[in-house]
């Protein structure tokens, strides 16, 4: 397996859509702290405004997905994706607006486009052939990590050295040019299909992928969140957090590059319990260990796996799924992702007060590794149950599918190599 099928201009073209489309994604929450932080209580607005552009997100994602088709994904994308620029450009241009007002283009900002990240992924695989469908992946994996590690470099230098309202008008700018490149990419990926079961209801039946979902990224948010009060506790200047969260990126960009290099034996679901708690591992380290080389060492790993483990997550969706329901599955992974972020906040923020941030991180390796062990099971049992079905029907698609085949899980417990 290598990468030869996703070198294509098609691919580039989408790779240049996709850091038009995320790279806003990666700066708004500490560009819209930037913007109002030299107003009366502005870290705590700033705060403020970027849990509100989260919450967009989470509404967004599945509520936007949900309405996502595949015989029209090219408009449906463009309209979310210049609803969100606007939104970005109304922050950038009325910086001194109400608190309320900039709310409002915040939520805006996050919840329009959030469904793009899903469709936009679906599109890449139809890009390619279907053997090279993790390799896709992977790319994709890498141009996000690019994203996430430059971007917050790019927001606080516009903000400081220009002006604090720059970055989002920068990401207006971005967001804008990938509904322009929208239109060299195709405008469909295929047909809506047709079958009796309905799409909330598949979605539904995927549950235990989102659960492993949400607990690799609530890992990646606990690193980040309380990085700077855990190297302050270890005597280590806070400003080292952003070069080892870009280490974090890097090594994220690095893991994506070489699980594509290669298929892995074993199921997805063993590969993401796995991966997860390797994960766990180099974070739990990261906390205890008192020097910055090993600190960055451990995240730099964790980074690698957290990316393979997403990774296997995406490519198990596709499995749980019919093709119909690919776009709007990713989207409602995107909400599970982002809602885990948001819960790991509210915990390291409740933790810390009470405890040491040593002990914080390791509380939320805890919850972790129990979402981890749920999904795990979640996924052997749902695999179990479409084992039975099959073997009871004595053809394939006996769940209901119709002509796509099983609506969740048809697929049964046959998870490929990748």
């Amino acid at each position: 397996m290598t990468y030869r099928d996703v070198a294509s201009k098609q691919v580039l073209i989408w790779a240049g859509t996709a850091v038009g489309a995320r790279t806003p994604v990666a700066m708004a929450p500490l560009a819209l702290v930037f913007l109002v932080r030299e107003r009366p209580g502005g870290y705590s607005l700033g705060a403020l405004l970027a849990a509100a552009y989260v919450i967009g997100e989470i509404v967004g994602a599945p509520v936007l997905g949900l309405r996502l088709r595949p015989g029209r994904a090219r408009a449906h994308l463009a309209a979310g994706l210049a609803t969100g620029a606007a939104g970005f450009a109304g922050l950038g241009m009325f910086p001194d607006a109400h608190p309320a007002v900039l709310a409002v283009l915040a939520f805006v900002a996050g919840a329009a486009p959030a469904a793009a990240t899903g469709g936009l992924r679906t599109l890449l695989t139809h890009l390619v052939p279907e053997r090279s469908a993790a390799q896709a992946l992977s790319v994709e994996s890498m141009v996000t990590a690019a994203v996430w590690a430059l971007s917050p470099a790019a927001v606080a230098g516009l903000a400081l050295g220009v002006a604090p309202g720059v970055p989002l008008r920068l990401a207006a700018a971005l967001m804008a040019s990938s509904v322009a490149a929208l239109w060299l990419l195709p405008a469909a990926w295929g047909t809506d299909g047709r079958s009796d079961t309905p799409l909330a209801r598949v979605l539904a039946g995927a549950w235990p992928v989102y659960v492993t979902g949400a607990a690799s990224l609530t890992l990646l948010g606990l690193s980040e969140l309380v990085l700077p009060a855990l190297l302050e506790q270890r005597g280590i200047g806070v400003g080292w957090s952003g070069p080892l969260l870009t280490g974090m990126a890097v090594g994220g960009g690095l893991g994506a590059f070489l699980h594509g290099l290669r298929g892995w034996p074993g199921r997805l679901r063993t590969h993401s319990l796995v991966l997860t708690t390797g994960m766990a591992c180099c974070v739990t380290l990261a906390a205890l260990i008192p020097r910055t080389a090993g600190i960055a060492s451990a995240l730099v790993v964790g980074g690698m796996l957290q990316s393979a483990a997403m990774l296997t997550r995406n490519l198990s969706l596709r499995e749980a799924l019919p093709s119909r329901a690919h776009a709007a599955g990713y989207s409602v992974m995107y909400a599970a992702a982002g809602a885990g972020y948001a819960a790991t906040g509210s915990l390291a923020g409740a933790l810390l007060r009470v405890v040491a941030p040593s002990t914080a991180v390791l509380a939320g390796v805890g919850v972790t590794l129990v979402l981890s062990g749920i999904g795990w099971w979640g996924e052997r049992r749902r695999a179990g149950r479409s084992a039975e079905a099959f073997g009871d029907a004595g053809a394939p698609g006996f769940a209901g599918g119709g002509a796509e085949g099983p609506a969740v899980g048809g697929r049964g417990d046959t998870e490929r190599c990748l």
